[in-house]
């Protein structure tokens, strides 16, 4: 018996080999288009519209009323359509928040967890309308009335220096407190670099240029040694000036330094 093998089947043309090639392309792409076109349909659907924003984390200036009453309205989309990151910025532009983070919660809840600035100092901005200064040191735009009871201090200087303004002022405090004329009611910082201090009770102590730590050294050997120079007039501190390289000069309350004129002569 005599076995005959089946000749092999002649190969399709190129042509027709890249038509079908290309009918399949089209399929899987009009299948995907399908699908995709689906999938919004359906995220578009009336089931999936917000109907809850919950607010979490810290709400002490601002009612969740409030919150809720200023970033609402700039709220665009359904829960999966809405765009996580402008509805963070919504939220940070409100009074008060410094930060938000926002997640969604299925299937149609939003969770928006708040940090609040934490006033530090109020900020001397050079419109004449004060700002305020969190304890991060970033100035921010708020309700200045809202800190009238917490006696901050007021910082005035270069824009974009009030991070650094309020680290010196942190350690000069607890050293010019000593000298009992009241807390550091302003800190100023000229363009040049220069510090000065503005106590409660009015008395006015330039500490001159220089690294925060010289500055403060300067600060602490005047602090140190004044009673020595005050101890014998018992007189309030009125102003400072430390910018000496071997010592500074004090003027106090009451006490002139003027050197009367010598009386006529009797012709």
């Amino acid at each position: 018996m005599v076995a005959f093998a089946a000749p092999a089947p002649a190969p399709l043309p190129g042509d027709v080999r890249l038509m079908h090639s290309t009918a399949n392309a089209v399929f899987v792409i009009a299948g995907l288009a399908l699908a995709a076109a689906a999938v919004l349909w359906v995220t578009r659907l009336p089931f999936f519209a917000l109907k809850s924003i919950r607010i979490e984390g810290e709400v002490a200036r601002n009612s969740i009323s409030t919150i809720r009453a200023n970033a609402a309205p700039k709220l665009a989309g359904n829960f999966f359509t809405l765009d996580l990151q402008k509805t963070r910025s919504a939220f940070e532009t409100v009074p008060w928040v410094r930060h938000a983070v926002v997640r969604r919660v299925w299937p149609d809840r939003l969770a928006v967890r708040l940090e609040e600035h934490h006033p530090a100092a109020l900020w001397a901005a050079e419109d004449g309308n004060d700002k305020l200064v969190n304890s991060q040191g970033e100035v921010f735009e708020a309700n200045v009335g809202d800190v009238e009871d917490e006696a901050l201090p007021r910082l005035a200087g270069p824009e974009g220096s009030a991070a650094a303004m309020l680290a010196l002022y942190r350690r000069l405090q607890p050293v010019l407190v000593r000298l009992d004329e009241g807390d550091i009611d302003e800190l100023h910082l000229s363009g040049r670099g220069s510090w000065r201090a503005e106590l409660e009770n009015g008395a006015v102590v330039e500490m001159g240029r220089g690294s925060d730590d010289e500055v403060l050294a300067r600060t602490e050997r005047f602090v140190r040694t004044l009673a020595q120079v005050t101890s014998r007039y018992q007189r309030p501190l009125e102003y400072a000036d430390l910018r000496h390289p071997d010592g500074y000069a004090v003027r106090l309350k009451g006490v002139t330094t003027t050197v009367p004129a010598a009386p006529a002569r009797r012709k």
